[in-house]
């Protein structure tokens, strides 16, 4: 049996199981006032859930930029764990991609969705299948898994440590740097940069990001911005 998964500090874990969704148990946490810092999670047999309570000192708009760094975290930490020829990469909406496969996704929800007023909390949640859900893969071929793509090796508690620490460092560098480090880490793993098609509802040329990143999407019309804090979501 695997071991129960330690963290860095100022981050404290917190077990869910069965059906229990650490994103709901998260939010919850923080409503009621938990520390910064808890990570609830719920490591199934066929997938890795778990959540990160942020406590932002910066607004909304700004805050945001915890999607980003927490997905640069996942990469660094498959990045370690993983076989080399093993690539992954981010969606800007949260979606992740392993060998170009859809695998996953990284929701975010917060006490406002003002962009400017600096919330009380924020919650970043990762979804990770481990095992495809549909066997052979014919009904939803563009769907992936961890293990399907040759990390089988790769345990959920040692993946879930090394995502915490990974994504620590990155929101250190985000305080002390801010966000030009990130930005440049994360244009070298953006999916779909430069590509014409549907965003989100949107259709246009995804040109890049604004400095709090959100989306340049450019049509016929012009370019456009798509706010990040569009992605919030109510658990």
């Amino acid at each position: 049996m695997n071991a129960a998964p330690t963290f860095p500090p100022l981050m404290s874990g917190l077990a869910v199981t069965g059906q229990e969704d650490p994103f709901e148990t998260a939010c919850q946490r923080a409503v009621l006032g938990c520390d910064a810092g808890l990570i609830v999670y719920n490591l199934g047999a066929d997938q890795l859930r778990a959540a990160i309570v942020f406590a932002p000192e910066v607004p909304l708009q700004k805050a945001m930029a915890m999607l980003p760094t927490c997905g640069i975290g996942l990469q660094n930490a498959l990045g370690a764990l993983a076989p080399p020829e093993v690539a992954v990469h981010l969606e800007w909406g949260g979606g992740l991609r392993i060998n170009g496969g859809r695998c996953g996704n990284l929701r975010v929800a917060a006490s406002t969705d003002d962009p400017d007023q600096v919330p009380d909390w924020l919650v970043l949640a990762l979804q990770l299948p481990l095992w495809p859900a549909d066997q052979d893969g014919g009904d939803t071929p563009d769907q992936t898994a961890l293990y399907a793509e040759g990390c089988a090796d790769v345990t959920a508690p040692a993946l879930l440590e090394s995502w915490a620490r990974h994504a620590l460092h990155w929101i250190t560098r985000w305080e002390q740097d801010g966000t030009e480090p990130l930005h440049a880490e994360w244009r070298g793993l953006a999916h779909g940069l430069g590509e014409e098609r549907d965003w989100y509802g949107n259709t246009g040329t995804f040109l890049g990001v604004d400095e709090d990143f959100g989306m340049l999407l450019r049509d016929a019309s012009g370019t456009r911005l798509i706010p990040l804090t569009t992605r919030l979501e109510t658990p």
